[in-house]
């Protein structure tokens, strides 16, 4: 079984390079209703999901076996239409009409039936053969909705299947029946709208059953409704077919209707679906009352979002998480590192030096193999790992989309809108996705701006710079300090940038989700799935990267290319010249740095990770070294994702601006803090 993301291109989807499967199944939904978890319990694969809009900026695909019958299972992007504007609208827009998948498994939440049915009712639209999942069964249970199953789907006039995807219940029947339509027949709409509107589309279905026009490989109905809402992709197809004649009868077709109704079409259209989504809904669903947990779900939501008690919330919240991580976070350090200099350590010393003697060969080898290792060990698993578990704890239970609602009024003076709020903490994750995130922001404006304020944002790796040197070293205090220099000059960057930048940010409207208990097992998954990059991508980087250091400094070349940087980092910074190699290697990967900064301290000094550092820079060369790699440009792998999401031009632009802003705030605060000295000792 594998897995793997596919991005658009201008011709669709390349879905199959090995040829299209026996079967093709597409996941679809509104954002935050279990489609990747569905997608990783089907699969057994990690998808890395969040309790939030806009996780899924590509198409996710999976080859597996159901029943004895090959698949592909695509998960798209959640969207709330497949007509609508946006990236995943579009996304799952092309997944639907370019792959014209074999069946198509739209996923509800049970707990907001009639707002998930409308579109439902859309994918009905397009006559493919369509399965229902009503997840989050459990959830809906717990708020005092009981819906009647069975007449959902004699309503809908397809299968309907209970699932709970978190836990696998219900999954084995859904894909069973998914894999089970026969995709010769056609499989609807049989759901009719208000006699206004088909009398309407009457004429416009009867043209197109007398032309056989069948663009896509929909049906008459499907064809009609689509140019009444008029979708150019539609139109193009029948125009390059040779049927332009239907334009001119889907035109007369609006027109009637608008006539009658009094509003554009496809508003008609979408009136016509939520106000059928909401009367089936209400016939399958009565209410009980709720549990006590689901009630104090609610309380948490209210006090979560009102400002007075939200905000105060928030920065608690903060303040804990960080002061957890760095209590762990130094526990677990050395403890890592003392087990590494009974073991490891020792094992190294003796496999290298038997293989190639005691010159500077094997001194070379052991920076990378017994302090490169120690170095990442003793950062990866404390913080980086400790970090992963509790921004997966934050995400699985929705409470950054609660932040994202709180902190509309604040985005705005950067001339952004609460939704943008998700990239900047994901990126606390990985610049990589929330770079990815940002474009689901409505304009390029908007997308610079976030993408410049990401850039700068503390990702774990980074934050496991600020912890393991300067919380290690220095102390809580100044770690704390750091965050909080980084978190003004986002902030007055992000100012600046509103007031010089042309234009004004959209306004929002976001459906608020309610919290969920997060489940450990998924949170542990996805804290894995993250951190597996560093273990099998930066551990080996950083080995390597040890290797090329030492031989530098076993050549006694350490100084001599270090030579060019005094003026920047010593006239301007007052750190250490070689200190820039570091920060240069740390473009590879931002904890890079600090490992190598810690590998040339264990080397040269012969101390564990957790005692070296102090050895080789002040507690003021600490502090301005991990701000400074803080706020300076990402790491490569953000630049090219930069790059193809805003623009290399636009690009070049943010990686002026944060290299420019990490060497004024660096010069600043080597002075300053200077004076302060004695607070570091």
């Amino acid at each position: 079984m594998s897995a793997r993301s596919v991005a658009l291109g201008a011709s669709g989807l390349e879905m199959f390079p090995r040829g299209r499967p026996e079967r093709v199944v597409a996941l679809i939904g509104n954002p935050n209703v279990g489609k990747s978890t569905l997608f990783n319990s089907v699969t057994g694969l990690d998808v890395i999901t969040a309790h939030y809009a806009g996780k899924t900026p590509d198409v996710n695909v999976s080859t597996l076996e159901i029943d004895g019958i090959e698949i592909s299972l695509l998960d798209a992007p959640g969207t709330y239409g497949i007509g609508a504007t946006g990236d995943e609208a579009w996304v799952a827009r092309r997944t639907l009409l370019d792959v014209r998948p074999d069946a198509i498994v739209v996923v509800l939440d049970a707990t907001n039936l009639g707002r998930n049915l409308a579109l439902g009712l859309e994918v009905l639209d397009l006559g493919m053969p369509t399965v229902f999942a009503l997840n989050l069964t459990d959830e809906s249970g717990r708020a005092g909705l009981v819906i009647d199953v069975d007449l959902l789907g004699a309503l809908l006039g397809v299968p309907v299947i209970e699932t709970v995807a978190v836990e696998g219940l219900g999954v084995s029947e859904l894909m069973s029946a998914a894999v089970g339509i026969t995709t010769g027949t056609e499989a609807g709409p049989r759901h009719r709208y208000g006699e206004p509107f088909e009398r309407a589309l009457a004429p416009l279905i009867a043209a197109i059953e007398a032309t056989r026009a069948q663009p896509f490989g929909l049906p008459a109905r499907s064809v009609a409704l689509q140019l009444m809402e008029g979708h150019k992709d539609v139109e193009e197809a029948i125009a390059s077919a040779g049927h332009a004649g239907l334009t001119r009868v889907a035109e007369e077709a609006r027109t009637s209707l608008a006539a009658v109704t009094g509003e554009p079409p496809q508003t008609a259209l979408a009136r016509e679906r939520h106000g059928a989504a909401g009367v089936i809904a209400d016939r399958c669903t009565r209410s009980e009352p709720p549990s006590s947990r689901r009630n104090a779900e609610e309380i948490l939501m209210r006090l979560s979002t009102r400002a007075s008690t939200g905000v105060p919330l928030l920065i608690g919240l903060l303040l804990a998480l960080f002061g957890m991580l760095f209590l762990i976070g130094e526990s677990l350090a050395r403890a890592v590192s003392w087990l590494w200099g009974l073991t490891g350590s020792p094992a190294m010393t003796r496999l290298v030096t038997s293989l190639f003697g005691d010159g500077a060969l094997s001194r070379s080898l052991l920076w990378g193999f017994d302090a490169g290792m120690e170095a990442s060990l003793a950062i990866g698993i404390p913080f980086i790992l400790t970090f992963y578990f509790m921004l997966a704890m934050l995400e699985d239970s929705g409470y950054l989309n609660a932040v994202a609602f709180l902190s509309d009024r604040l985005m705005h003076r950067f001339g952004l809108h609460g939704r943008a709020i998700i990239p900047l903490v994901t990126g606390a994750g990985c610049s990589v996705p929330a770079i990815l995130a940002v474009r689901m922001l409505p304009s390029k404006r908007e997308r610079f701006v976030a993408s410049t304020l990401v850039s700068m944002v503390p990702c774990s790796a980074r934050s496991a710079v600020v912890l393991g040197a300067v919380g290690a070293f220095v102390g809580i205090a100044p770690a704390l300090g750091v965050f909080a220099v980084t978190t003004l000059v986002i902030g007055g960057v992000g100012v600046a940038l509103n007031r010089m930048l042309p234009g004004a940010p959209a306004g929002m409207v976001m459906e608020m989700f309610p919290f969920r208990r997060p489940r450990l097992a998924v949170v542990a998954r996805k804290a894995w799935t993250q951190f597996k990059e560093f273990l099998f991508v930066a551990m080996p980087l950083v080995v390597v990267g040890s290797i090329a250091l030492g031989a530098v400094y076993e050549m006694g070349w350490l100084e001599r290319l270090s030579a060019p940087m005094e003026p920047v980092m010593g006239g301007l910074l007052g750190l250490p010249a070689f200190a820039g190699l570091t920060l240069l290697f740390g473009l590879l990967r931002k904890e890079f740095a600090l490992e190598l900064l810690l590998t040339l301290a264990i080397a040269t000094g012969g101390v564990s990770a957790t005692a070296g550092l102090g050895d080789i820079m002040s507690g003021t060369d600490i502090f301005v070294y991990a701000l400074v790699n803080t706020l300076a440009m990402p790491c490569i792998s953000t630049v090219a994702v930069l790059g193809r999401t805003i623009g290399w031009k636009r690009s070049a632009v943010v990686m002026l601006i944060t290299i420019s802003v990490a060497l004024i705030v660096g010069a600043l605060s080597a002075r300053i803090v200077g004076f302060a000295a004695p607070l570091f000792g």
